[in-house]
Formats: structure tokens, C-alpha cells, sequence
């Protein structure tokens, strides 16, 4: 038994689907990070890893996977755009999240300072400069810090228990 002071043996290991189904208790907020490529390219990709870490100065965060794609895009790019879907953008997390020859094509999208597309429909948009990555396990942790953001009405998309939701408010009790 250990003493006052110090720590306690980690407790049995658990595998990686256990731990996916805990996580899944948390519902998250459902994003389109996308940024320009140096060939004038645009990427875009679903996150739902997306965090604020500081108010002053305005920083958010975000990761991805070592595995992606668009890793090395993403590790160049010196700006990009946070897109948080709102509920009725459910096929647009999943386009964004899956192969496809042109994620881009139909999707109606602005450009803004980061040159980088500012989607229709959004409940909310933040425009970034990188501050800095972090390897993190299997994971780049990327912070950016926030130029611009806007607020539109109507609901976040989220998601829980590997499904699609919408935010709804609860009343005061």
C-alpha cells in the first residue's frame, strides 16, 4: 500500500474500445478546420477535437491524427478556418470526414482573412494564425490563435455515443 505522499501502482490496463466508449460520454462540438495549401489548394477535414484554451490572447485548439492525409498541409499552413457545424450540417461532417475527390465541390463557402473557407450555414466561425503544434501520442495538437470570429443564430451540431445531435437548452429548473 503506498504512503501518504506517493503515488499508487497505475491500475490493469484497458483497451483502446473501452476507452473510445468512456470518451464517447462526452459530447463534443462538431467542426470543418480547413486552410489554403501552398499549391493554392484547399483542405478541409471534421474535427470535433476543438477547445478554447485561452481568452487572453484568444487561443483554440485542435488535433489530428499522425495517420491523415491532410497532416502535412495542416503542419505548413500558417492560418486556417475553424467551421462549428450547426445541426443540420450532419452530411457535411460526414463528406469532410471521409475520402472524396473534391470535398469542396458544391459546398457553399466564403474566403475571409485566413484565406481559407468560411462554409455556409455555420452556427459560428474563427479564423487563425498558428501559435504552435505539439506531438502528442498519436496526435498533433495544433493551437492556433484567433484573428476574426463570427456568431450566427441556431444550433451547434454535436456529438455522442458515435452519433450526430443537436444542442438543445435546457430549461432552469
Amino acid at each position: 500500500m503506498p504512503t501518504h505522499g506517493q503515488a499508487a501502482s497505475p491500475p490493469q490496463a484497458f483497451d483502446s474500445r473501452q476507452f473510445r466508449d468512456a470518451l464517447g460520454e462526452f459530447a463534443t462540438g462538431v467542426t470543418i478546420i480547413c486552410a489554403r495549401t501552398g499549391s493554392g489548394r484547399y483542405v478541409g477535414l471534421t474535427a470535433n477535437s476543438f477547445n478554447s484554451v485561452s481568452l487572453d490572447p484568444p487561443l483554440v485548439l485542435w488535433s489530428l491524427s499522425g495517420q491523415s492525409a491532410s497532416l502535412a498541409a495542416f503542419e505548413t499552413a500558417e492560418r486556417y478556418s475553424v467551421n462549428v457545424l450547426s445541426a443540420g450540417q450532419s452530411e457535411l461532417a460526414r463528406r469532410f470526414s471521409r475520402p472524396h475527390e473534391d470535398r469542396f465541390a458544391g459546398v457553399g463557402y466564403r474566403l475571409g482573412w485566413a484565406d481559407a473557407p468560411l462554409i455556409e450555414g455555420c452556427a459560428a466561425w474563427f479564423e487563425c494564425v498558428h501559435h504552435t503544434r505539439h506531438r502528442a501520442g498519436d496526435h498533433t495538437i495544433f493551437v492556433g490563435e484567433v484573428a476574426t470570429c463570427e456568431r450566427a443564430s441556431g444550433h451547434g451540431l454535436v456529438f455522442h455515443h458515435g452519433r450526430f445531435g443537436a444542442v438543445v437548452p435546457m430549461r432552469d429548473a
